[in-house]
Protein backbone atom coordinates (compact mmCIF):
# COMPACT_ATOMS: atom_id res chain seq x y z
CA UNK A 1 0.00 0.00 0.00
CA UNK A 2 1.65 3.33 -0.86
CA UNK A 3 1.28 5.93 1.52
CA UNK A 4 -0.87 8.20 -0.72
CA UNK A 5 -3.30 5.85 0.04
CA UNK A 6 -2.48 5.35 3.44
CA UNK A 7 -2.81 9.00 4.04
CA UNK A 8 -5.51 9.73 1.64
CA UNK A 9 -8.45 9.65 4.28
CA UNK A 10 -6.48 12.23 6.18
CA UNK A 11 -5.34 14.54 3.13
CA UNK A 12 -9.42 14.71 2.42
CA UNK A 13 -10.54 15.37 5.37
CA UNK A 14 -7.70 18.72 5.06
CA UNK A 15 -9.19 19.20 2.13
CA UNK A 16 -12.68 19.32 3.42
CA UNK A 17 -11.95 21.52 6.34
CA UNK A 18 -10.52 23.95 4.15
CA UNK A 19 -13.50 24.14 1.42
CA UNK A 20 -15.91 24.51 4.46
CA UNK A 21 -13.36 27.93 5.61
CA UNK A 22 -12.85 29.96 2.81
CA UNK A 23 -10.86 33.29 2.92
CA UNK A 24 -9.94 35.81 1.29
CA UNK A 25 -6.46 36.65 0.00
CA UNK A 26 -4.35 38.11 2.75
CA UNK A 27 -6.89 37.12 4.98
CA UNK A 28 -5.84 33.57 4.97
CA UNK A 29 -5.92 33.23 9.02
CA UNK A 30 -8.05 29.76 9.98
CA UNK A 31 -6.29 28.31 6.75
CA UNK A 32 -2.80 29.26 7.40
CA UNK A 33 -3.36 27.55 10.84
CA UNK A 34 -4.70 24.24 9.25
CA UNK A 35 -1.35 24.01 7.07
CA UNK A 36 0.95 24.65 9.92
CA UNK A 37 -0.82 22.38 12.24
CA UNK A 38 -0.34 19.65 9.79
CA UNK A 39 2.87 20.08 8.83
CA UNK A 40 4.35 20.77 12.28
CA UNK A 41 2.26 17.33 13.20
CA UNK A 42 3.96 15.95 10.03
CA UNK A 43 7.82 17.20 11.01
CA UNK A 44 7.56 18.78 14.92
CA UNK A 45 11.12 19.75 14.21
CA UNK A 46 10.33 21.95 11.29
CA UNK A 47 11.88 24.66 9.78
CA UNK A 48 10.20 27.34 8.44
CA UNK A 49 9.60 30.94 6.98
CA UNK A 50 6.34 32.84 7.64
CA UNK A 51 5.35 35.67 4.80
CA UNK A 52 2.75 38.12 3.64
CA UNK A 53 0.72 37.57 6.84
CA UNK A 54 -0.04 33.82 6.03
CA UNK A 55 2.11 32.77 3.50
CA UNK A 56 4.48 29.44 4.62
CA UNK A 57 7.81 28.51 2.91
CA UNK A 58 9.73 25.34 3.75
CA UNK A 59 12.11 22.89 2.37
CA UNK A 60 12.85 19.30 2.32
CA UNK A 61 16.61 18.55 1.19
CA UNK A 62 18.19 22.00 1.35
CA UNK A 63 22.20 22.45 0.24
CA UNK A 64 21.58 20.79 -3.44
CA UNK A 65 22.10 22.33 -6.68
CA UNK A 66 18.63 22.91 -7.52
CA UNK A 67 15.82 24.35 -5.44
CA UNK A 68 12.35 23.06 -6.93
CA UNK A 69 9.43 25.62 -5.39
CA UNK A 70 6.15 23.38 -5.80
CA UNK A 71 3.34 26.30 -4.94
CA UNK A 72 0.14 26.36 -3.43
CA UNK A 73 -2.58 29.08 -3.14
CA UNK A 74 -4.14 29.39 0.28
CA UNK A 75 -6.80 32.23 -0.87
CA UNK A 76 -10.59 31.86 -2.14
CA UNK A 77 -12.83 33.67 -4.63
CA UNK A 78 -15.47 36.12 -3.61
CA UNK A 79 -18.86 34.18 -5.00
CA UNK A 80 -21.28 34.79 -2.42
CA UNK A 81 -23.74 32.85 -3.72
CA UNK A 82 -21.60 29.33 -3.52
CA UNK A 83 -23.44 26.63 -1.49
CA UNK A 84 -20.52 26.58 1.00
CA UNK A 85 -19.66 30.59 0.81
CA UNK A 86 -18.91 32.59 4.00
CA UNK A 87 -21.99 34.20 4.73
CA UNK A 88 -19.96 37.12 6.19
CA UNK A 89 -17.06 37.42 4.16
CA UNK A 90 -18.55 36.04 1.18
CA UNK A 91 -15.15 34.28 0.16
CA UNK A 92 -16.00 30.27 -1.79
CA UNK A 93 -13.86 27.77 -2.88
CA UNK A 94 -15.06 27.58 -6.14
CA UNK A 95 -11.07 27.82 -8.22
CA UNK A 96 -9.92 24.73 -5.86
CA UNK A 97 -6.89 26.09 -4.14
CA UNK A 98 -8.48 23.65 -1.26
CA UNK A 99 -7.10 20.48 -3.33
CA UNK A 100 -3.83 22.51 -4.26
CA UNK A 101 -2.92 22.89 -0.53
CA UNK A 102 -4.14 19.59 0.54
CA UNK A 103 -1.97 18.14 -2.90
CA UNK A 104 1.15 19.92 -1.65
CA UNK A 105 0.16 18.59 2.11
CA UNK A 106 -0.04 15.06 0.70
CA UNK A 107 3.56 15.52 -1.24
CA UNK A 108 5.14 16.76 1.82
CA UNK A 109 3.96 14.03 4.33
CA UNK A 110 4.89 11.26 1.78
CA UNK A 111 8.96 13.30 0.98
CA UNK A 112 9.23 13.08 5.01
CA UNK A 113 7.73 9.80 6.32
CA UNK A 114 9.32 8.05 3.09
CA UNK A 115 12.53 10.01 3.09
CA UNK A 116 12.32 9.88 -0.59
CA UNK A 117 13.59 13.32 -1.06
CA UNK A 118 17.07 12.89 0.03
CA UNK A 119 17.25 10.99 -2.99
CA UNK A 120 16.13 13.46 -5.40
CA UNK A 121 19.28 16.06 -6.97
CA UNK A 122 17.35 18.86 -6.09
CA UNK A 123 15.93 21.01 -2.67
CA UNK A 124 12.23 20.58 -2.38
CA UNK A 125 10.60 23.94 -1.64
CA UNK A 126 6.75 24.16 -0.46
CA UNK A 127 5.39 27.55 -0.65
CA UNK A 128 1.90 28.51 0.46
CA UNK A 129 0.99 31.61 -1.44
CA UNK A 130 -1.62 34.26 -0.02
CA UNK A 131 -3.98 36.21 -2.71
CA UNK A 132 -3.85 34.50 -5.84
CA UNK A 133 -7.25 36.29 -6.90
CA UNK A 134 -7.20 39.42 -7.79
CA UNK A 135 -10.17 40.57 -5.98
CA UNK A 136 -11.45 42.65 -2.84
CA UNK A 137 -9.26 45.94 -4.13
CA UNK A 138 -10.30 48.33 -1.46
CA UNK A 139 -8.85 46.23 1.45
CA UNK A 140 -5.96 45.44 -0.96
CA UNK A 141 -6.00 49.31 -1.52
CA UNK A 142 -5.98 50.07 2.06
CA UNK A 143 -2.69 47.53 2.90
CA UNK A 144 -1.19 49.23 0.21
CA UNK A 145 -1.48 53.06 1.60
CA UNK A 146 -0.46 51.77 4.90
CA UNK A 147 2.79 50.19 3.49
CA UNK A 148 2.28 46.69 4.45
CA UNK A 149 1.92 45.43 0.85
CA UNK A 150 2.88 46.47 -2.43
CA UNK A 151 1.56 44.26 -4.75
CA UNK A 152 -1.85 42.87 -4.45
CA UNK A 153 -0.92 39.33 -6.21
CA UNK A 154 0.87 37.87 -3.59
CA UNK A 155 3.36 35.97 -5.77
CA UNK A 156 4.68 39.47 -7.00
CA UNK A 157 4.56 40.42 -3.07
CA UNK A 158 6.59 37.10 -2.32
CA UNK A 159 9.00 37.61 -4.93
CA UNK A 160 9.70 41.25 -3.50
CA UNK A 161 9.99 40.07 -0.19
CA UNK A 162 12.75 37.80 -1.72
CA UNK A 163 11.00 34.41 -0.62
CA UNK A 164 11.89 33.44 -4.38
CA UNK A 165 15.32 34.46 -4.24
CA UNK A 166 16.56 30.60 -3.55
CA UNK A 167 14.21 29.11 -6.08
CA UNK A 168 15.08 27.83 -9.38
CA UNK A 169 11.85 26.83 -11.07
CA UNK A 170 8.35 26.38 -10.06
CA UNK A 171 5.55 23.73 -10.16
CA UNK A 172 1.97 24.60 -9.22
CA UNK A 173 -1.18 22.43 -9.65
CA UNK A 174 -4.62 23.91 -10.90
CA UNK A 175 -7.94 22.50 -10.71
CA UNK A 176 -9.85 22.51 -14.27
CA UNK A 177 -13.23 23.53 -14.40
CA UNK A 178 -16.13 21.36 -15.81
CA UNK A 179 -16.78 17.34 -15.49
CA UNK A 180 -14.45 14.94 -17.82
CA UNK A 181 -15.24 11.22 -18.45
CA UNK A 182 -11.98 10.33 -18.09
CA UNK A 183 -9.13 10.87 -15.39
CA UNK A 184 -7.35 14.14 -17.55
CA UNK A 185 -4.34 16.05 -16.86
CA UNK A 186 -3.45 19.57 -19.04
CA UNK A 187 0.07 20.43 -19.70
CA UNK A 188 0.64 23.54 -21.29
CA UNK A 189 -2.18 25.45 -21.06
CA UNK A 190 -1.27 29.23 -21.53
CA UNK A 191 -3.00 32.15 -19.93
CA UNK A 192 -3.67 35.44 -20.18
CA UNK A 193 -2.15 38.59 -18.72
CA UNK A 194 -4.24 41.32 -17.99
CA UNK A 195 -4.83 45.04 -16.80
CA UNK A 196 -6.94 47.92 -15.94
CA UNK A 197 -8.18 50.70 -17.35
CA UNK A 198 -9.95 53.53 -16.23
CA UNK A 199 -11.32 56.58 -17.89
CA UNK A 200 -12.79 59.27 -16.27
CA UNK A 201 -15.63 61.58 -19.17
CA UNK A 202 -15.61 64.79 -18.33
CA UNK A 203 -18.22 67.57 -19.65
CA UNK A 204 -20.38 70.55 -18.47
CA UNK A 205 -24.04 69.86 -16.43
CA UNK A 206 -27.19 71.81 -17.48
CA UNK A 207 -30.50 71.23 -16.54
CA UNK A 208 -31.44 68.74 -19.07
CA UNK A 209 -34.99 69.63 -19.60
CA UNK A 210 -34.98 73.56 -19.72
CA UNK A 211 -31.41 73.97 -21.29
CA UNK A 212 -29.77 70.69 -22.30
CA UNK A 213 -28.11 72.77 -25.59
CA UNK A 214 -25.58 73.76 -22.90
CA UNK A 215 -24.62 70.76 -21.19
CA UNK A 216 -22.21 68.29 -22.62
CA UNK A 217 -23.03 64.68 -21.93
CA UNK A 218 -20.12 62.82 -20.15
CA UNK A 219 -22.24 59.53 -20.36
CA UNK A 220 -23.12 59.75 -24.00
CA UNK A 221 -18.96 60.17 -24.52
CA UNK A 222 -18.78 56.41 -22.32
CA UNK A 223 -21.36 55.50 -24.56
CA UNK A 224 -19.34 56.11 -28.02
CA UNK A 225 -16.64 54.93 -26.19
CA UNK A 226 -18.33 51.00 -25.59
CA UNK A 227 -19.54 51.46 -29.10
CA UNK A 228 -15.93 52.24 -30.04
CA UNK A 229 -14.39 49.01 -28.68
CA UNK A 230 -17.31 47.04 -29.61
CA UNK A 231 -16.07 48.07 -33.17
CA UNK A 232 -12.79 47.36 -32.54
CA UNK A 233 -13.08 43.42 -31.89
CA UNK A 234 -12.80 42.49 -35.30
CA UNK A 235 -9.17 43.66 -35.42
CA UNK A 236 -8.05 41.81 -32.83
CA UNK A 237 -5.28 39.03 -33.61
CA UNK A 238 -7.89 35.93 -33.00
CA UNK A 239 -4.70 33.87 -31.25
CA UNK A 240 -4.26 36.64 -28.54
CA UNK A 241 -7.75 35.83 -27.43
CA UNK A 242 -8.45 39.65 -26.28
CA UNK A 243 -11.09 40.03 -23.46
CA UNK A 244 -12.49 43.71 -22.32
CA UNK A 245 -15.40 44.00 -20.24
CA UNK A 246 -16.20 47.72 -20.21
CA UNK A 247 -18.41 48.63 -16.94
CA UNK A 248 -19.62 52.40 -15.40
CA UNK A 249 -17.90 52.40 -12.01
CA UNK A 250 -18.25 55.83 -10.94
CA UNK A 251 -21.23 58.45 -11.54
CA UNK A 252 -23.34 60.89 -10.48
CA UNK A 253 -26.17 61.08 -12.38
CA UNK A 254 -29.93 62.60 -12.25
CA UNK A 255 -32.71 62.41 -15.20
CA UNK A 256 -33.22 66.42 -14.82
CA UNK A 257 -29.44 66.87 -15.58
CA UNK A 258 -26.83 66.43 -17.99
CA UNK A 259 -23.70 64.29 -16.87
CA UNK A 260 -20.61 66.05 -16.74
CA UNK A 261 -18.85 63.27 -14.98
CA UNK A 262 -18.66 59.51 -15.56
CA UNK A 263 -16.12 56.42 -15.14
CA UNK A 264 -15.54 53.77 -17.11
CA UNK A 265 -13.41 50.90 -16.11
CA UNK A 266 -12.12 47.30 -17.83
CA UNK A 267 -10.01 44.88 -17.75
CA UNK A 268 -7.88 43.74 -20.93
CA UNK A 269 -7.02 40.74 -21.39
CA UNK A 270 -4.32 39.62 -23.82
CA UNK A 271 -1.74 36.26 -24.26
CA UNK A 272 1.27 38.43 -24.96
CA UNK A 273 2.64 41.26 -23.06
CA UNK A 274 3.62 43.33 -26.50
CA UNK A 275 0.10 42.82 -27.48
CA UNK A 276 -1.15 43.78 -24.58
CA UNK A 277 0.15 47.42 -25.06
CA UNK A 278 -0.54 47.92 -28.45
CA UNK A 279 -4.66 47.29 -27.51
CA UNK A 280 -4.66 49.59 -24.48
CA UNK A 281 -2.74 52.17 -27.00
CA UNK A 282 -6.02 51.55 -29.11
CA UNK A 283 -8.39 52.22 -26.32
CA UNK A 284 -6.82 55.68 -25.30
CA UNK A 285 -7.52 56.19 -28.58
CA UNK A 286 -11.17 55.10 -28.64
CA UNK A 287 -11.65 57.09 -25.42
CA UNK A 288 -9.69 60.07 -26.29
CA UNK A 289 -11.86 60.35 -29.62
CA UNK A 290 -15.26 59.91 -27.86
CA UNK A 291 -14.68 62.52 -25.43
CA UNK A 292 -13.52 64.81 -28.42
CA UNK A 293 -15.97 64.17 -30.35
CA UNK A 294 -18.75 64.86 -28.09
CA UNK A 295 -16.89 68.04 -26.57
CA UNK A 296 -15.57 66.62 -23.89
CA UNK A 297 -12.46 65.50 -22.24
CA UNK A 298 -11.42 62.10 -20.38
CA UNK A 299 -7.91 61.08 -18.09
CA UNK A 300 -6.69 57.68 -18.26
CA UNK A 301 -5.13 55.50 -15.81
CA UNK A 302 -3.68 52.20 -15.91
CA UNK A 303 -2.79 49.42 -13.13
CA UNK A 304 -1.34 46.39 -13.65
CA UNK A 305 -2.67 42.88 -13.08
CA UNK A 306 -0.70 39.88 -13.89
CA UNK A 307 1.25 38.95 -17.15
CA UNK A 308 0.80 36.56 -19.24
CA UNK A 309 1.98 32.89 -18.26
CA UNK A 310 3.53 31.21 -21.28
CA UNK A 311 4.56 27.55 -19.82
CA UNK A 312 7.76 26.39 -19.83
CA UNK A 313 7.82 23.65 -22.64
CA UNK A 314 10.48 22.25 -21.28
CA UNK A 315 9.47 21.20 -18.00
CA UNK A 316 6.43 20.09 -19.21
CA UNK A 317 8.19 17.42 -21.03
CA UNK A 318 8.97 15.82 -17.70
CA UNK A 319 5.43 15.67 -16.87
CA UNK A 320 4.56 14.43 -20.39
CA UNK A 321 7.20 11.49 -19.53
CA UNK A 322 5.66 10.76 -16.41
CA UNK A 323 1.91 10.41 -17.74
CA UNK A 324 2.92 8.10 -20.78
CA UNK A 325 3.95 5.56 -18.08
CA UNK A 326 1.30 6.10 -15.88
CA UNK A 327 -1.62 3.91 -16.07
CA UNK A 328 -3.84 5.25 -13.67
CA UNK A 329 -4.78 8.66 -15.46
CA UNK A 330 -6.88 8.37 -18.56
CA UNK A 331 -5.96 11.67 -20.63
CA UNK A 332 -3.89 14.47 -21.16
CA UNK A 333 -4.88 18.09 -22.82
CA UNK A 334 -2.05 19.61 -23.92
CA UNK A 335 -1.20 23.28 -25.87
CA UNK A 336 -4.61 24.93 -25.29
CA UNK A 337 -4.68 29.03 -24.05
CA UNK A 338 -7.13 30.49 -22.05
CA UNK A 339 -8.31 34.13 -21.31
CA UNK A 340 -7.61 33.34 -17.97
CA UNK A 341 -4.97 34.68 -16.02
CA UNK A 342 -3.23 34.17 -12.28
CA UNK A 343 -0.08 35.86 -10.96
CA UNK A 344 2.14 32.67 -11.74
CA UNK A 345 2.78 33.82 -14.69
CA UNK A 346 4.67 37.05 -12.62
CA UNK A 347 6.65 34.29 -11.51
CA UNK A 348 7.33 32.64 -14.49
CA UNK A 349 8.62 35.86 -15.85
CA UNK A 350 11.90 35.13 -12.96
CA UNK A 351 12.44 31.40 -13.95
CA UNK A 352 10.56 28.62 -15.50
CA UNK A 353 7.07 27.12 -14.60
CA UNK A 354 4.72 24.59 -15.16
CA UNK A 355 0.88 24.57 -13.52
CA UNK A 356 -0.50 20.86 -14.31
CA UNK A 357 -3.96 20.69 -14.38
CA UNK A 358 -6.08 18.23 -12.57
CA UNK A 359 -9.72 17.03 -13.70
CA UNK A 360 -12.13 15.40 -10.65
CA UNK A 361 -14.74 18.23 -10.14
CA UNK A 362 -18.19 19.35 -11.50
CA UNK A 363 -19.83 22.71 -11.73
CA UNK A 364 -18.75 26.08 -13.44
CA UNK A 365 -15.42 27.44 -12.22
CA UNK A 366 -15.88 30.54 -10.34
CA UNK A 367 -19.70 29.37 -10.18
CA UNK A 368 -22.21 28.49 -8.01
CA UNK A 369 -21.95 24.95 -8.13
CA UNK A 370 -18.24 24.11 -8.34
CA UNK A 371 -17.11 21.34 -5.94
CA UNK A 372 -14.83 17.98 -6.50
CA UNK A 373 -16.31 14.70 -7.14
CA UNK A 374 -13.19 12.96 -7.17
CA UNK A 375 -11.45 12.79 -4.00
CA UNK A 376 -9.63 9.47 -4.74
CA UNK A 377 -7.66 10.59 -8.04
CA UNK A 378 -7.13 14.59 -6.40
CA UNK A 379 -5.54 13.65 -3.17
CA UNK A 380 -4.36 9.90 -3.84
CA UNK A 381 -3.55 9.29 -7.98
CA UNK A 382 -2.50 12.86 -8.90
CA UNK A 383 -0.15 13.58 -5.82
CA UNK A 384 1.74 10.01 -6.44
CA UNK A 385 1.82 11.02 -10.31
CA UNK A 386 3.87 14.18 -8.91
CA UNK A 387 6.46 12.30 -7.23
CA UNK A 388 6.65 10.72 -10.75
CA UNK A 389 7.07 13.77 -12.30
CA UNK A 390 9.66 14.88 -10.05
CA UNK A 391 11.30 11.15 -10.51
CA UNK A 392 12.03 12.16 -14.34
CA UNK A 393 13.41 15.68 -13.41
CA UNK A 394 15.50 13.76 -10.94
CA UNK A 395 19.51 13.74 -12.60
CA UNK A 396 18.01 15.36 -15.49
CA UNK A 397 17.67 18.60 -15.17
CA UNK A 398 19.90 20.60 -17.89
CA UNK A 399 21.23 23.70 -15.92
CA UNK A 400 21.42 25.68 -19.12
CA UNK A 401 17.31 25.80 -19.75
CA UNK A 402 16.78 27.48 -16.32
CA UNK A 403 16.73 30.99 -17.20
CA UNK A 404 16.34 33.47 -14.37
CA UNK A 405 15.55 37.17 -14.42
CA UNK A 406 15.50 39.72 -11.65
CA UNK A 407 13.40 41.49 -10.08
CA UNK A 408 14.17 44.87 -10.80
CA UNK A 409 13.93 43.82 -14.68
CA UNK A 410 10.59 42.65 -13.47
CA UNK A 411 9.61 45.75 -12.36
CA UNK A 412 10.74 47.56 -15.18
CA UNK A 413 8.62 45.40 -17.69
CA UNK A 414 5.42 46.40 -15.20
CA UNK A 415 6.70 50.47 -15.57
CA UNK A 416 6.57 49.89 -19.74
CA UNK A 417 3.12 48.10 -19.73
CA UNK A 418 1.28 50.81 -17.18
CA UNK A 419 3.57 54.35 -18.37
Amino acid sequence: MSTFTKQYEEIKQIANRIFDNPELGYKEQKTHQTVLEFLLEVNPELTYELFCGTGIKTTLGSGKSLNLGFIAELDAVYAPSHFQADQETGAAHNCGHYTQVAIALALYKHYFTTKAYESLDFSLTFIFVPAEEYLDLPYRDALKAKGEITYYGGKPEAMKRGIFDDIDLGVCVHSMGGEYPKRTIEINCDLAGFLYKKYTFKGRASHAGFDPSSGTNAYSMSTLFNVALGMQRQHFKDAEKVRMNPIVMQSDMSTNVIPNQITVGTDLRTQSVEYMKEVAKQMDQAAKGSAIAMGGEVEASTQMGYLPFVQDRYLSEFALAAYKENEAIEEILEGNAISAAGDIGDLSFMMPCIQIGYSGFTGTIHGDDFKDIDPEFIYEIFPRFLTEVFNKMNGQLDKSRIYRRTFDEYEALLASITE
